[in-house]
C-alpha cells in the first residue's frame, strides 16, 4: 500500500476504534521523559567537578543520573498517564538539582557550550564495582570511536506505551484472537517502520539546533558557513543535532538494523555486537593493561546503535537489551529525536508531548509494509534533508519513489492526526490534543513559527553569538527554578531520600563484587 494519498485502511481502523464502545480507548498511555543537560560553569565552560554527591549515585539513582560525561546530567521521570503530571515531576527534578549545583548551570540547548576539544570532556564515573567499570569503559570506547565532542550533545527522549486496555480493542479490529506479547511486539514494529517513514516531521516541528558553537566544529571535516564570530549555522537547518554534524554518525552509516520484525531487529543488533570492526581492532581493546573499549566489534553493546526511535523493555539487572526484548517482547518505544528547547525551562512542553503521542498512534494505525533496503536509504535521506534544510522554501522529500513537497505531506499528516486527537480529547472540554495539533499546523504554513526559525530570529535580534544566547538562557532558567514558589517540599524530600538510598545501594554493590572484571564481562556477553 502506498504511503501517499488517502490511507483507507487507516481510516477503517480509526473508525473501528471510535465505534468500539470504548470511547477512551487511546487515553492514558504511559509517558516518560529522559532529559539530558550539560553541567557548565557560570562562564559556560563544561564543568570538571564530580557529579554532585547530594544528587546521589549516578549508578543507582533511577531519576538523576549521568550519560556519557560526568558533566552530562540525565533526569528520568517515571511513566505517567497525564503529560501535565510528567512535566510537574520533571520541573520538581530541576528544582532539586539546581539546589545542589552551587554556581553551576544546566546548559539550555542540545548543542554544547565552549569546548576545548576531547580532553575537556570528562568521562562519567560510577564507582569501583564491575557494573560501574563496564559503564565507564563503554563510554571511553565511544570517545575513542566517535570523539568525545559528539558525546557532549544532549537531547530529550520520550518514552511511550499504549494503555493496556487499548490492545484488546486493537486486536479485535485487526482480526486477531489474541493480544499477547507477540501481537503487541508485532504492532510496535509496525509503528517503528512508520516512524522511520514519518519521523522527519518531528525534526521540522521541534528541531531547535540550527546553529553550533565554533568550538564544536574544531577539527571536523564538515564545513559550515559562519553566522557571527564563533557561531556556525545552516541557513535552513532545523536540527543539526540529528544531522551528520551530530548523532547521525558516519561510522555507523553502513550498519543496517531492520525493524521489519523483532527477530530481524535482534538478529542485526546481535551481529553488530559480535562482528569485529577492523578500525576498532586497530585501536586495541586494552592499552598497557587498561581497557580502552569493551571489545573491538561494530558495536560494543546494543545501546551504541544510534537511532531516532527504539523498541524497549525494562531489562533485569545485568540483562542485555536484546535479551529482554526476546524474553518478553516490546514494552514501550523511546523517541530520541527531540532537541532540548531553550524556550522551555525543562527543555520540553505539553504541546510537544501531546503531538508525539498522537503521532505514535498514527504510526501504529497506518498500514505499515515492510521496509526494503532501497526504501530505507530514501527514508534516511529524508531525515537528513529535513535536519539540514527543513525550512528551505519549496523543499521536496522522497515518498514511494516520487518527490513530494514537505508542506503537502505535512498537511496530509496533520489531517490524519485530527481524528486521533479527537479520540485522545474525548471527555475533555479543553481539547488539549486538538490545540497541540493546531499549534503544529501553524508551523507548516508559517515557517517563522518553527523553534529553529525562532532561535535564528533571537540571534539576529540580540546580535548575540550562539554561546552568548545559550549562556543567557541557561542563567534565566536557573533563576526561574530557584525562584519558583512555593517549592514542592514533599517531592524535594523524596528526591533527597532517593539520593541517600542510592549512595547506600552503590556501596552495597561494591561490597558484594566477588569476581574479576574480565570474568564479569565474559559472563555479560555470554548471557
Amino acid at each position: 500500500m502506498s504511503q501517499s494519498g488517502v490511507d483507507r485502511e487507516f481510516e477503517r481502523r480509526l473508525s473501528a476504534l471510535i465505534n468500539s464502545g470504548q470511547p477512551q480507548v487511546l487515553q492514558g498511555g504511559r509517558k516518560g521523559v529522559e532529559k539530558e543537560s550539560l553541567r557548565v560553569t557560570r562562564h559556560g565552560h563544561i564543568a570538571t567537578t564530580p557529579h554532585p554527591r547530594a544528587l546521589g549515585s549516578a549508578l543507582t539513582n533511577e531519576h538523576i543520573t549521568t550519560d556519557y560525561s560526568e558533566a552530562l546530567i540525565e533526569l528520568v521521570t517515571p511513566p505517567f498517564a497525564a503529560s501535565w503530571e510528567l512535566l510537574q515531576y520533571l520541573l520538581d527534578l530541576h528544582q532539586f538539582v539546581y539546589r545542589h549545583l552551587g554556581d553551576e548551570l544546566l546548559w539550555a540547548t542540545s548543542m554544547p557550550c565552549a569546548l576545548e576539544g576531547d580532553a575537556s570532556i570528562p568521562i562519567a564515573q560510577y564507582g569501583s564495582s564491575n557494573v560501574a567499570r563496564m559503564k565507564t569503559v563503554y563510554r571511553h570506547g565511544l570517545g575513542l570511536r566517535y570523539g568525545r565532542v559528539m558525546q557532549a550533545i544532549s537531547g530529550v527522549h520520550f518514552n511511550y506505551s499504549f494503555p493496556q486496555g487499548f490492545w484488546e480493542a486493537y486486536a479485535a479490529l485487526r482480526g486477531s484472537h489474541s493480544f499477547d506479547a507477540h501481537f503487541i511486539s508485532r504492532s510496535y514494529f509496525e509503528l517503528l517502520r512508520n516512524y522511520r517513514r514519518l519521523g522527519w516531521i518531528v525534526l521540522y516541528l521541534f528541531g531547535v539546533s540550527p546553529v553550533v558553537c565554533k568550538s564544536f566544529m574544531r577539527g571536523r571535516e564538515v564545513q559550515l558557513p559562519q553566522l557571527t564570530p564563533g557561531t556556525f549555522y545552516e541557513p535552513y537547518a532545523t536540527s543539526l543535532r540529528m544531522s551528520d554534524i551530530g548523532y547521525r554518525n558516519r561510522n555507523q552509516s553502513g550498519l543496517a538494523v531492520s525493524v521489519n520484525s523483532l527477530e530481524e531487529y535482534v538478529r542485526d543488533l546481535t551481529r553488530a555486537i559480535t562482528t569485529p570492526h577492523p578500525d576498532y581492532e586497530a585501536l586495541g581493546v586494552k592499552l598497557n593493561g587498561e581497557y580502552q573499549q569493551l571489545n573491538a566489534n561494530i558495536l560494543q553493546i546494543e545501546n551504541e546503535y544510534y537511532s531516532f526511535i527504539r523498541p524497549k523493555r525494562v531489562a533485569h539487572s545485568g540483562e542485555r537489551s536484546t535479551k529482554a526484548l526476546q524474553r518478553a517482547g516490546v514494552e514501550y518505544v523511546e523517541v530520541r529525536a527531540l532537541d532540548v528547547s531553550a524556550f522551555d525551562p525543562v527543555g520540553v512542553n505539553q504541546n510537544k508531548l501531546r503531538f508525539l503521542e498522537a503521532l505514535l498512534a498514527l504510526c501504529l494505525l497506518k498500514e505499515s509494509p515492510l521496509i526494503a533496503d532501497d526504501e530505507q536509504a530514501a527514508l534516511d535521506q529524508n531525515h537528513l534533508t529535513v535536519a539540514r534544510r527543513g525550512r528551505e522554501p519549496g523543499l521536496m522529500l522522497s515518498r514511494d519513489g516520487k518527490s513530494v513537497p514537505l508542506t503537502v505531506w505535512a498537511h496530509e499528516l496533520i489531517d490524519s492526526l485530527t481524528g486521533i486527537c479527537e479520540v485522545l480529547d474525548r471527555g475533555d472540554a479543553a481539547r488539549p490534543y486538538a490545540q497541540a495539533l493546531a499549534a503544529q499546523a501553524g508551523k507548516i504554513d508559517n515557517v517563522a513559527l518553527t523553534p529553529s526559525a525562532r532561535l535564528m530570529k533571537e540571534l539576529a535580534d540580540t546580535n548575540e553569538s550562539f554561546f552568548e544566547l545559550a549562556l543567557r538562557m541557561s542563567m534565566m532558567h536557573k533563576d526561574y527554578f530557584l525562584e519558583l514558589y512555593p517549592p514542592n517540599q514533599a517531592r524535594l524530600s523524596e528526591f533527597a531520600s532517593e539520593a541517600a538510598e542510592s549512595l547506600e545501594m552503590q556501596r552495597n554493590i561494591e561490597a558484594s563484587d566477588k569476581e574479576t572484571f574480565e570474568k564479569y564481562l565474559a559472563r555479560y556477553f555470554a548471557d
